[in-house]
């Protein structure tokens, strides 16, 4: 059934019948300071993906890339069937070889990411990022060492932080013949402070409420004021202590909220008519002055001036916290639910066609899964807030990766393998920016909203839902 077709359905279904089990809300807190954060941006050239410039050797030599210059050593630009890559090409390293930068960023170097992926049927292999401030004369390494095993490209995450002129360089570290890939290196200028270290420095959250998000049973906002979601919820969050309850605010992500303002974050709402826009200057809530963006089930699409907005906010260096909820979920009858809405905005935008590697599905799913990704060092499921060992949903779609894109699936359904589909909850990055999915609006319910609105305690009735939500939350902040 089309798109269209599928939809004309919606109307007719009796309102008890569409939202049975599936009601949702929570509340958050926050209130946002005068002063402007400055978001990061990607340094001029990157993200680097290797679709400019031709080398097909292995010998040493130089190649002019999108970026710069680079010198390749024991290295190519292959688009063979077993070379993984975004659009059609990505670098192969063998032996010891190295990717060189020839060039100063002379706007210093925030968080480095790097997409990694090895080659075809050869075995894991290691790697290493290292970056030098005198123009190459001498380097030294940036994180840990990283192991790559899987022929799926996922994503490295370094934190340099060096202020003034930075090279970066590449290299593969285990001198085996076994062959690694690379693809979309992201660089974030740094001047001395941009990119804080963990843990410190509050940061400027957004929560949509612009898309109906208080449709139907729903209250998908940090606080709702006599039926008005306003931009600061109230009471002022410059109350909230570290034993203030989540009921401070009356909406359905009030809990999510207050506790971003206890981490020493700042929260607002994006009320009803507000523009999403990036880069007007002339808007106070424009997404620029934000770190992450949150929209939890929106019910209405976004423009193509919002859609573009959103992806541009991504790519240069902004958090996306997208949340979903199941099939046939349009609380506002006008013929499209969150599902469609997320995947119209990824595969009808003006910036780049699935910018975030995944769709979501058009499936209606309940169930606790432990079938949680095992990663000791993935911060969204064992970060700062606490290790995550299950995911509930109560009426959610799941998420398909779309093969060999830099997304991250980190939950399945419970019978399912750990692939590329049967996904509960991912992560994803788009240029410097990040991004986090969870398909159905139920984790993040706390429980309480609007007078007359029937929620549920989802973001209490399991452990890791509050741990996922918040260290998501994090991640996507670059707090962690």
């Amino acid at each position: 059934m089309n798109l269209t077709a599928r939809y004309l359905v919606a109307p007719l279904l009796g309102a008890a019948a569409l939202f049975a089990g599936c009601s949702k809300s929570e509340p958050t807190p926050a209130t946002p300071t005068a002063a402007v954060v400055s978001q990061n941006v990607s340094a001029p050239g990157f993200p680097e993906g290797f679709e400019t410039g031709t080398k097909t050797a292995y010998t040493t030599g130089s190649v002019t890339l999108g970026s710069g210059s680079w010198t390749l050593n024991d290295a190519l630009i292959g688009n063979t069937t077993s070379d993984p890559h975004t659009g059609t090409w990505s670098a192969r390293v063998r032996n010891s070889g190295s990717l060189s930068m020839n060039f100063d960023l002379t706007g210093g170097a925030g968080v480095v990411t790097v997409a990694h992926a090895k080659y075809g049927t050869d075995a894991a292999t290691t790697w290493e990022l290292w970056a030098s401030t005198n123009s190459g004369s001498s380097y030294a390494k940036v994180g840990s060492t990283i192991t790559t095993s899987s022929t799926a490209l996922s994503t490295a995450s370094f934190t340099v932080n060096l202020a003034g002129t930075v090279r970066l360089q590449v290299r593969k570290t285990d001198a085996s013949t076994n062959r690694l890939n690379f693809d979309n290196i992201t660089v974030e200028s740094y001047a001395g402070g941009t990119t804080p270290p963990p843990s410190t420095g509050g940061k400027k959250f957004l929560f949509d409420a612009s898309h109906a998000e208080t449709a139907g049973n729903a209250d998908w906002v940090l606080d709702v004021d006599a039926g008005v979601v306003p931009r600061f919820p109230t009471p002022a969050a410059s109350g909230i202590t570290s034993s203030t309850p989540e009921t401070y605010w009356a909406g359905a992500v009030s809990a999510w909220g207050v506790s971003l303002v206890k981490l020493g974050n700042s929260v607002e709402n994006l009320p009803t008519g507000t523009a999403i826009t990036y880069g007007n200057a002339a808007n106070p809530q424009d997404l620029a002055n934000y770190n992450v963006f949150v929209v939890d089930e929106p019910n209405t699409l976004f423009s193509a001036t919002e859609k573009a907005a959103i992806v541009n906010f991504v790519k240069n260096g902004g958090g996306l916290f997208m949340i979903s909820d199941h099939t046939i979920s349009d609380r506002n009858n006008d013929g499209y639910d969150s599902p469609a809405i997320w995947n119209d905005l990824m595969t009808n935008n003006t910036v780049q066609a699935n910018p975030f590697g995944f769709s979501i599905d058009l499936t209606n799913i309940s169930e606790t899964t432990g079938n949680v990704l095992a990663s000791p060092t993935n911060v969204i499921l064992n970060g700062s807030q606490g290790a995550v060992t299950q995911l509930k949903y109560s009426n959610g779609a799941t998420i398909t990766k779309t093969t060999g894109s830099v997304a991250t699936p980190l939950i399945w359904r419970t019978t399912s393998t750990q692939g590329n589909t049967n996904i509960m909850c991912a992560s994803s990055t788009f240029g410097t920016g990040r991004v986090v999915v969870v398909a159905d609006s139920s984790p993040a319910d706390d429980g309480t909203g609007s007078p007359g609105n029937t929620v549920y305690p989802g973001w209490t009735e399991i452990a890791s839902h509050a741990k996922l939500h918040l260290n998501a939350s994090l991640w996507l902040a670059k707090q962690q």
